[in-house]
């Protein structure tokens, strides 16, 4: 019988080992996208079978011009970008093309972006001429040194960087023009009523108060981004600004934690800082992103009297998408197989 040596013994044992050993699974990094079209007074009994469909197929179509560009490995911002710009350009969402009417009868869009790698972002608030108000959000993060713009600098700003700009008009929809005429008339019965315009604009309905688009994304990159773009309140005067423009409350991102994007009446969100919160109790308290966004959304909001909801990404690919209000056109797809569009709850 061969006697071996203790070095030909280790030998043989290392030369088994990695014969035998596993190989290793190499893990690929989640990527995951999820958008919203709006939150309000979305009435179920309302919505027709074709209705629905053309909102869910405008859903899916910004939904997967978003992923499609991650499956590719581009960024999230890249990401966010292209599904919030299928949704500016559609006459259903109150945000680009489909923007409600001010008090004026005119359009004045907000929108803004933030990278959750580098927490640069981008706003911009009172826009008229520019065909995509997320773009504009976008060029003011990356190529200015500021964080939000505003009315005629900003027009300046875009037409310095190039953007597309349109006659003010290029956001008219006929649908959203009659909805402006019967807030006005509601309006002049309440302020002749009440005698004051303030306390005759808080008695008008939610779904003239709510309306815009957004979107949050996770590439592969591990990086996070939101966006958000909205045409703001029906009848909205003396220069109103929501809280989509507004980093915090509508729109936040950081790797550290979450991203999202808020849609809803836009006071309470500014006064609650709803975006930067849910992503701050996850950060803080060590809490779950579906927990922190429903605590923010389903108690701190409803206790304040806010309707609204928030779509919402964290580091891992998870998403939630809490609402308090009848509806929200929503949707979301994951590198894991993961796809969903809704309108209404337990869909």
């Amino acid at each position: 019988m061969m006697k071996l040596s203790f070095t030909q013994l280790t030998t043989l044992c290392v030369s088994i080992s990695l014969l035998t050993a596993v190989p290793a699974v190499a893990t690929e990094q989640p990527f995951a996208i999820a958008i919203h079209g709006g939150a309000g007074a979305i009435s179920k009994a309302k919505m027709t079978k074709e209705k629905r469909a053309r909102y869910q197929n405008k859903l899916k179509e910004a939904v997967n011009a978003g992923y499609q560009l991650l499956v590719q490995g581009a960024s999230s911002q890249q990401a966010v970008v292209a599904a919030i710009q299928v949704l500016e350009q559609s006459p259903l969402f109150n945000a680009g093309k489909g923007a409600v009417y001010t008090f004026n009868e005119a359009h004045e869009l907000d929108a803004s972006i933030m990278n959750g790698k580098t927490l640069n972002a981008g706003a911009v608030s009172g826009i008229t001429t520019v065909k995509s108000p997320i773009a504009l959000a976008e060029k003011v993060m990356e190529q200015s040194v500021h964080v939000m713009l505003s009315g005629e600098g900003a027009a300046q700003f875009a037409k310095a960087q190039g953007l597309e700009l349109v006659d003010n008009s290029y956001f008219d929809t006929e649908a959203r023009y009659q909805s402006l005429l019967k807030v006005k008339k509601k309006l002049a019965q309440k302020e002749k009523k009440l005698k004051d315009f303030q306390a005759a604009h808080q008695t008008i309905a939610t779904e003239y108060k709510v309306g815009t688009v957004g979107a949050v994304a996770l590439d592969k990159a591990g990086n996070l981004t939101a966006g958000t773009s909205t045409g703001g309140m029906t009848a909205k005067r003396f220069g109103r600004i929501g809280d989509s423009p507004i980093i915090g409350a509508g729109t936040y991102a950081n790797n550290d934690s979450c991203a999202v994007s808020a849609t809803g009446h836009g006071e309470y969100f500014i006064r609650y800082h709803v975006a930067a919160d849910i992503c701050a109790r996850m950060q803080y308290q060590g809490i779950p992103l579906a927990q922190a966004a429903d605590t923010v959304i389903n108690d701190v909001l409803v206790k304040a009297g806010g309707a609204g909801g928030v779509i919402a990404i964290d580091a891992k690919g998870n998403i939630a998408m809490p609402f308090n209000s009848e509806g929200m056109y929503r949707a979301s797809r994951s590198s894991n197989g993961d796809s969903f569009i809704g309108i209404f709850d337990n869909e």
